[in-house]
């Protein structure tokens, strides 16, 4: 795993390995940095679970590295909010289902949908990002 700050304390980024163990990386990641930047307490546990999701979709269907950033948005740029970014190498979007009651899986877009402010997917030169924002206001 390798972590960069920029001087200004607003964005971190990562990548990690298409490895079991991705997930629990990127969750503590997560957790340090906004507990970092004084966040933890106000949306820790929802962008960590979101994050969790995310990797867990690019595990299951790529094989390649995962890409991790927040970029927390400076106070007076705009509304004040979290861009949250997943990326992996695999070009096709991720597709929106309804899990069944019994279904184990299929959960993770719609967790993203019902709870980020706002969501999306964007193609890159190399694969896709699968984004979400999150307010940091009531």
């Amino acid at each position: 795993m390798s972590g960069v700050i920029d001087t200004d304390g607003v964005c971190a980024e990562w990548s990690f390995p298409a490895e079991p163990g991705a997930v629990r990386t990127a969750r503590h990641a997560v957790r340090d940095t906004l507990r970092t930047w004084g966040l933890d307490p106000l949306i820790g546990d929802i962008t960590v679970l979101l994050v969790s999701e995310l990797v867990t979709n690019s595990l299951r269907y790529a094989s390649g590295p995962i890409g991790v950033r927040l970029i927390r948005h400076k106070p007076g740029e705009s509304i004040p909010l979290l861009l949250v970014e997943v990326s992996d190498p695999l070009p096709d979007p991720p597709t929106e289902r309804v899990a069944a009651p019994d279904d184990e899986g299929g959960r993770g877009l719609q967790l993203v949908a019902g709870t980020a402010r706002r969501w999306g997917t964007r193609r890159g030169s190399t694969g896709k990002t699968v984004w979400f924002e999150l307010a940091l206001t009531g």
